[in-house]
């Protein structure tokens, strides 16, 4: 297990003085994980694919910004894609290749 850092030490130190408490998610974050969980509800088939592993960084990445487990974060944009919905949003990560991304 890795070394923890100075903020992570000091979230566990104010969880153990019971200074956190839990918040319920906004209508929008509970549209947003209603949505996730619709999309991959049903797994009833296995699909392998190959990516580039700075893709795959960049997916997990992206997966961890939003809460949720990478493979669910490719099964949603799948089906949304599919289904006419996927509405690109920028990251906050910065692009690994530097470039500026142009809407088209």
């Amino acid at each position: 297990m890795k070394k923890r850092d100075a903020f992570e030490e000091d979230i566990v130190a104010a969880y153990e003085k019971g200074e956190l408490k839990s918040v319920p998610p906004s209508k929008a974050q509970l549209k947003r994980y209603q949505e996730a969980a619709e999309a991959t509800f049903i797994k009833d088939r296995r699909v392998n694919i190959r990516l580039s592993s700075p893709d795959l960084m960049d997916i997990q990445a992206r997966a961890m910004e939003e809460g949720i487990p990478y493979q669910t974060l490719i099964a949603s944009v799948l089906h949304k894609f599919v289904s006419g919905r996927l509405v690109e949003k920028p990251s906050r990560l910065t692009s690994r290749t530097g470039r500026k991304r142009v809407a088209g």
